[in-house]
């Protein structure tokens, strides 16, 4: 395996060890993996082509929905094909170039995923606080819009890493213990400060991703409290049905994400080494899986498209 002989130069190849300590399971630990990238495909992909063939699901809530379906399948898929190589072929070797790819996609597709969420929170707010210009206020130029402006700001706050990672010297450093690259984990090969490094990716996150839920926070906050003083009470039902969905896909996706994150920075000399890197992986797996799910068992629309999709001659109510 080749590195270069400058000791401030680049490496020309990084290789993925893997989840550390846990070599002898690896075959059992991608089961579940594959397995979980399995339903992630199929379920996403059913959603996709639910709301894209069906013009009555053309409506902003379905069309976000759309949107965090492709986001899904794009961050599962940056990570886990390679995850399973190393578990299945102990093929961990990349270039340094393909590393910084990977991680540039993995961490532009979680900004993406993020505003995306904070777009279906304010559809909700919008629908449930002021129904009568709902459509008005969310028309598909907007829905685009807010599109554009949410891949545009990931690519921006996330392609600094790229020159910040660049610019550290390495020092023949080139073997990193996890199954995908993520920007931190290539900094700490470095044999340099990397304080830069550090400041700037706690400030991304704090002010996208910690700002976008702290938004979508308040906008539930205030959704609630007007649910809660609907008049008619198969409204209220209704509403909260919608928002539990909701709330429930934003939980799977915070909650894993800010715990891996703060412990990577704060907690990684308290939470054993194995254990981050697992949850890492759960953290790219478990939304994409459970995101079409929670859907699909809380959306009576999608239930009858996916049924009417399994089963074109039956007519179901």
């Amino acid at each position: 395996m080749s590195v270069s002989n400058s000791s401030n130069s680049l490496p020309t190849t990084i290789f993925l060890t893997g989840i550390p300590g846990l070599d002898p399971a690896y075959m059992w630990i991608s089961i579940p993996f594959c397995a979980m990238y399995m339903v992630a495909l199929a379920g996403n992909l059913t959603l996709i082509l639910v709301i894209s063939t069906d013009h009555s699901l053309h409506t902003p809530m379905y069309l976000f929905l759309c949107l965090l379906s492709f986001t899904d399948l794009a961050l599962s898929s940056t990570t886990v094909p390679k995850m399973l190589a190393i578990l299945w072929l102990h093929a961990g070797q990349i270039t340094f170039g393909g590393c910084l790819t990977q991680m540039f996609f993995v961490h532009s597709i979680f900004a993406l995923e993020s505003s995306v969420l904070l777009a279906m929170a304010f559809d909700r707010y919008v629908a449930i606080c002021n129904p009568l210009r709902y459509t008005t206020i969310l028309s598909h130029g907007v829905i685009v819009r807010i599109g554009l402006a949410g891949l545009i700001r990931s690519v921006a706050i996330v392609s600094p890493f790229i020159f910040l990672l660049q610019r550290l010297p390495y020092c023949g450093h080139h073997i990193m213990a996890h199954t995908y690259c993520e920007h931190m984990g290539i900094a700490r090969l470095a044999c340099a400060d990397i304080t830069v490094n550090i400041v700037y990716g706690l400030t991304v996150a704090l002010l996208a991703m910690g700002l976008d839920s702290v938004l979508i926070a308040t906008s539930y906050s205030i959704i609630l409290h007007a649910v809660f003083h609907l008049p008619s009470r198969d409204a209220r039902r209704k509403a909260l049905g919608t928002c539990g969905s909701h709330i429930g896909v934003i939980l799977v996706f915070y909650i894993p994400a800010f715990f891996s994150f703060l412990t990577h920075r704060f907690g990684r000399h308290h939470v054993p080494r194995h254990v981050h890197i697992f949850l890492a992986n759960l953290y790219v797996l478990v939304p994409p899986v459970l995101n079409p799910i929670i859907y699909g068992a809380k959306t009576k629309e999608i239930q009858r498209r996916i049924l009417r999709l399994m089963s074109p001659g039956q007519d179901f109510v």
